[in-house]
């Protein structure tokens, strides 16, 4: 896997916009839970445990998974390896790479209700972990027994997130943390990079001035669309599909020139004073 080299962390008080990513279908190409069923024996879950499901607990569905796993014997290498041969989405390394250039400007989360097993493993696999300041994700380790044990994020009120994890409240109070932390100042602008329908509560804190960049054609997307239509006056946030890792860079490109621009613009004007 192509891998980015010398990362190093920005100073958190000169990042002026804060970068959201999702990690399954959004950073990775595939979902994480289905890659790593590859790694059973017959790499496919039995029905009994697929008919297990109940819409809105897919976290306490995974214990289980992961529980049938280590009693069908696979182990941790066997786990990491399927983790790192999972492909990047189109485009994302790419995307990595602009941001590395300009780490001065944003500051980078992961906001994921995969687990953080997965997730650290497959960033660290790409060379791009010392891009995020922060996970936001569902705990998970092994245990003395070589389980991977996974755990809910949190417990919260929200109807429309499934039970163990609502982005929204975590976007909302990470940003209210932060402000406090930079003293007073809130970021310039937010960006959302997503898939799937639990990205859609998240997108709805952000405000006019803010971007969420739904995958073309995903849930997401397709979800959005519908709230622009119906609910115009709630969604406050620009919508900008993607397809393509580049797709995000192209914007952002575009988002930093027009900043570029304005100091220039100010910089005349003091000239002139």
């Amino acid at each position: 896997m192509t891998t980015l080299s010398d990362l190093t962390h920005a100073a958190p008080q000169e990042q002026r916009f804060l970068v959201l990513f999702d990690f399954d279908e959004t950073i990775i190409n595939v979902s994480s839970d289905d890659a790593v069923v590859c790694a059973l024996p017959g790499q496919r879950l039995p029905d009994w445990l697929k008919n297990c499901f109940r819409e809105g607990h897919y976290n306490e569905h995974m214990q289980k998974v992961l529980a049938y796993m280590a009693e069908q014997g696979v182990s941790e290498d066997g786990i990491r390896s399927m983790l790192e041969k999972i492909p990047p989405a189109p485009g994302l390394l790419n995307l990595f790479q602009y941001l590395q250039s300009n780490q001065q400007d944003f500051e980078l989360l992961v906001v994921s209700d995969a687990n953080m097993y997965f997730i650290e493993t497959w960033l660290e696999h790409a060379g791009v972990r010392p891009l995020f300041r922060k996970i936001f994700t569902n705990p998970a380790s092994f245990d003395a027994t070589g389980q991977l044990v996974l755990l809910p994020f949190h417990s919260h009120s929200c109807s429309r997130c499934p039970d163990n994890m609502c982005k929204q409240v975590i976007v909302q109070e990470y940003l209210a943390y932060r402000q406090k932390e930079r003293g007073g100042a809130p970021y310039q602008r937010v960006f959302y990079i997503g898939d799937g329908a639990n990205d859609v509560c998240p997108s709805i804190a952000l405000g006019p001035r803010d971007t969420a960049f739904p995958r073309r054609d995903f849930p997401m997307h397709r979800l959005l669309l519908g709230m622009q239509q119906s609910q115009a006056a709630k969604f406050k946030a620009n919508v900008v599909p993607w397809a393509s890792g580049e797709d995000i860079v192209d914007y952002l490109k575009k988002i930093m020139k027009e900043r570029r621009d304005v100091c220039n613009i100010g910089d005349e004007r003091v000239e002139q004073i």
